[in-house]
Parts: structure tokens; sequence; C-alpha cells
């Protein structure tokens, strides 16, 4: 037994400084002093020993045990410093490399132009009002004159989520629900997303951005209409901006009017851009309707008021000569690195 122990001592002098990491180390550790391992089995034949070699074979047992732990430890520590050593180097940074740049993102071109707009008219003395995407019937199209059976519904072409409730197709909505809770006198935009079930081309998205804009006060005509739009107009686009209003029919307001700019891409010549008129369609106006004032608690016999919708996308289009509307959805960062 004395020869075994002191050949497992002999062994882990030579074996211990040729392993070459820290799992070699512990699969030795295991074999030699683990709970099967050499050392263990020697132990176990201690019961077929004298009683007077047991204290001597107990004793040089406990010395090799010892004296193996130690150089486990010592060949550890050795082990880990060369690890550590390897990684610093690998993990090393030039300093006088080049940093790597991070892209930083900018505005979407709608949303360049929509804080334009809403700079504009905030400096005209409008206020900003909101209103829900998911909107009831009634809103988008009773209160505003559109009763169940009205034909101009047809053309709207609504996602419906169930029979009184539907994505807006407008942002005219607001109209109501601001009425509802202020009293005259009145001036709002109502920015916001808005959903019609259109097909897809250069000027028409399914998904679109809407401005809607109301005033409500004693007195007011068609002719502050016309004079508010000329300015919004001129603020945007230069005082070079032409403007054509064209006489025209929404339920909403009476009298009504369409509002166009000249075609960008043709210089009013006639492209397919503008289907060949020279102009761009970009809102639709008039005065409210008796009706819708009334819908929204307001006396139509004392006040008046006028209500526009303007197209962001259409905008933003003739803001910055782009002539598809479908860029502004796809995300191409070719497109919208330009901006």
């Amino acid at each position: 037994m004395k020869e075994q122990l002191n050949k497992i001592r002999e062994r882990a002098l030579t074996e211990l400084n040729e392993l070459q990491n820290i799992e070699e180390l512990e699969n030795f550790r295991v074999q030699v002093l683990g709970k099967k391992g050499e050392l263990t089995a020697i132990l176990k034949q201690m019961g077929t020993l004298s009683a007077e070699e047991r204290p001597q074979m107990g004793q040089l047992a406990n010395e090799v045990r010892q004296s193996i732990e130690e150089l486990l430890a010592q060949r550890k520590a050795a082990l880990k410093a060369v690890e550590q050593e390897m990684k610093l180097k690998m993990e090393t940074v030039d300093v006088t490399l080049p940093g790597k740049t991070s892209d930083i993102g900018h505005k979407h071109p709608l949303s360049i132009v929509l804080d334009e707009v809403k700079d504009i008219f905030i400096g005209m003395g409008f206020q900003i009002a909101t209103g829900p995407e998911v909107e009831w019937d009634y809103y988008n199209f009773e209160a505003l004159n559109l009763p169940p059976d009205h034909p101009a519904r047809d053309t709207q072409d609504t996602f419906y989520i169930t029979e009184k409730m539907l994505l807006r197709t407008q942002t005219s909505p607001v109209q109501i629900r601001v009425m509802e809770k202020q009293s005259a006198p009145i001036r709002i935009i109502a920015p916001g997303r808005v959903y019609r079930s259109d097909a897809v081309d250069a000027t028409h998205s399914p998904y679109f951005h809407q401005i809607e804009g109301l005033v409500v006060d004693e007195g007011i005509t068609m002719g502050d209409l016309k004079g508010n739009l000329m300015q919004f107009a001129k603020r945007l686009y230069g005082d070079q901006t032409q403007l054509r209003f064209r006489p025209h029919h929404f339920p909403f307001t009476e009298p009504s009017c369409e509002v166009d700019v000249t075609c960008f891409k043709c210089g009013g010549k006639g492209c397919p851009m503008c289907k060949g008129e020279g102009w761009v369609e970009i809102l639709g106006g008039g005065m409210v309707h008796p009706k819708v004032l009334k819908n929204g608690g307001v006396d139509p016999e004392k006040y008046s008021g006028y209500a526009f919708g303007i197209g962001l996308e259409r905008l933003t289009m003739f803001r910055f000569n782009i002539d598809d509307m479908r860029l502004l959805f796809e995300n191409d960062m070719r497109f919208l690195g330009q901006f």
C-alpha cells in the first residue's frame, strides 16, 4: 500500500506539469482524488492492515492527498494566469484605429412637411386637435350630414370593424368632437392617419394622412377660407405659388370647393402625374353646412364657419418634387436618405 501511495504522488508530480488547461486539470483531480479515484480505492484497503500499520498508512495517505492538492492549486493558478494573458491579448483594442460610426436617423419627409404645416397654422392662430382612428359611424358620417343611405358613402370604400365602428376615412370627425366640447370661436387643425380601400397608384394609397381644418365664429365667409389657404400655400411653397379654386360638392360643406396647385412635374403642361390636366388637387373645403354646426352643438343662426381637408402626402410630393406617393411608404433608404 505504501508503494502504491508513493507511485500516485510521483505520477502527480510528473503529469500535472503536462496538463494544458483547467478542464484537463479537473479530470486529473477526479481521477486521483475523487470519490471513485485511485487514492480512495487504496484507502478502502485500510481494513486489511494490522492495528500497528493503519496509523502509519493513514498519515502517509493524508500527506499524499495534501501534496497532490497543493500541486493542483499551483498548476491551476499557473493555467489561469496563462488564460488571462491570452484573453487580454485577444481583447486588446487598438486605439489608433478609426472608430465605428453610428447612423443617426432623421425625420421622414411626411414628418418634415407636417411640422411645417403645423408651424404655419399655429402662427395663424390655430390649435392642434386630435381624435381616434377607430371611429364611430356617427362621427365619421352621420354627424357630417352623411346618413346611412347617402350616395357619397359609396365613394369612401370604408373599412368597417362592426356595423357602427370603422377606421376613419377622414379626420373630419374631429370637427364634431371639438364642437361638442368647445364653444365658438374655434380655430383648429386636426392632422392624422385615415384609411380608405383605394387602389394603390402614384397618387393614391389605402393608408394616408389628412389635415382637417375648422374655423367657427361670427361672420366667417368663403373669403376667409380663400385668404387663409392662399396664405398657407405661399408660406409652404413660396410667393410664386398658384392655386385654383373649383366649385364642388361635399355633403358637410355648402358652398364647397376643391383647391389645386400647378403640377410640379410638368409645370402645368399636362403629364401622367396630373392626368394631363396640369393641376394636382391638394385639398377640398367650403363653408360648414348648418346641419353639421347644429350636430356639433353650435347655433347656425349665430355662427358660421369653414372647413377643409388637406392631403399630407400630396403636400409632401409637391414640396419635394416627388412624383410617386408609393415612395413615401416603401422605406427605401436610398430614397429616405435624401431628406
